[in-house]
């Protein structure tokens, strides 16, 4: 299914949603009463494509952090799905647990033999809990670290989904080592012999994204963001008023072309008009594209060669002195 079937309005688009229910109002008043409309119709119709055109063409940093949480958009097994020929899910970290909120496996795209390890959540109340809203546990770390051992081992491509609002925070989580779990992905990430392409696909949200984030390409959705804390949680920082995340996200500069500018990303990846929740088939044929193109300029570079690019790219990151 190409399109989400119900509609979940934010708050900046109810102009556009308006203006749409009012133009169906007039088609089921035309097909009922056989008064002809046609002209007024097209006349709205224009009115609101320009409206969508407007508004879409000038969203607000705060603005992009809504559509990354938009409850319709496509997770990582709805992209999993639409660009793979063949996914075979891995379970398991073989110490403690399987983490849903973390799937990981064998997967082909076109000629490509891959593994793909993504962050997703629910739909649902029930799915979500079955998830934990996309917030991996320890044991979800050490089943992706488990998982790109095997891809080092055979030699395949690593490609990574993030969409996170953080690793999870409970008590058990720490007990088992949460903070070590991921320290120990960024240490073998870093040094791992095969290409790396990572992908924003809605939330990237602190260590929880990072624990699957160091690669040689770092790539993001153009309604996507990124950062070491969220908006509210900067402002409730620094205002201790979480409702001037909006300001927050401003300061922070989260977005993909922000962080393309700041040389964090390498690449904003396009959306359908709206966020990717409108067309998730136009949304996975973006990803697989631009995963393939990556792919084609990092598979002929030697082990040693990508290593010493991926360390020399994140050590260049923020401002340092010695």
């Amino acid at each position: 299914m190409a399109k989400s079937p119900a509609k979940f309005m934010l708050e900046f688009e109810k102009p556009v949603f308006e203006l749409e229910d009012k133009i169906q109002e007039m088609k089921n008043y035309t097909a009922s009463s056989g008064v002809d409309m046609a002209e007024d119709i097209k006349r709205l119709e224009k009115k609101a494509a320009e409206l969508r055109k407007q508004i879409y063409s000038n969203l607000s940093r705060w603005q992009r952090v809504q559509l990354a949480r938009h409850p319709q958009r496509p997770y990582t097994m709805d992209y999993i799905e639409r660009i793979t020929d063949y996914f075979e899910e891995l379970y398991g970290d073989r110490r403690f647990a399987n983490d849903n909120a973390l799937v990981a496996g064998l997967a082909r795209i076109d000629d490509y033999s891959v593994v793909i390890i993504g962050q997703q959540k629910g739909r649902d109340t029930k799915s979500n809990l079955m998830r934990n809203f996309g917030m991996s546990n320890p044991e979800g770390y050490r089943k992706a670290l488990r998982v790109m051992q095997l891809a080092v081992k055979y030699n395949k491509p690593i490609i990574t989904l993030i969409d996170t609002p953080g690793a999870f925070p409970g008590l058990g989580a720490e007990e088992r080592g949460q903070a070590e779990a991921i320290a120990k992905n960024l240490f073998e990430m870093s040094r791992f012999p095969v290409p790396i392409i990572c992908i924003i696909i809605g939330e990237g949200a602190s260590g929880g994204a990072l624990g699957i984030g160091i690669g040689d390409r770092i790539l993001m959705m153009e309604n996507s963001w990124y950062s070491v804390i969220s908006p509210e949680g900067c402002a409730a920082i620094l205002w201790r008023d979480s409702a001037k995340a909006p300001d927050a996200a401003e300061a922070m500069r989260v977005t993909a072309p922000d962080l393309v500018e700041l040389d964090i990303v390498d690449e904003v990846i396009k959306e359908p008009q709206g966020g990717a929740h409108n067309d998730f088939d136009i949304s996975a044929e973006n990803v697989k594209k631009s995963i393939i193109k990556n792919l084609k300029q990092l598979i002929s570079v030697t082990p040693d060669k990508l290593i010493e690019k991926r360390i020399e790219k994140f050590s260049k990151m923020g401002a340092w002195q010695e």
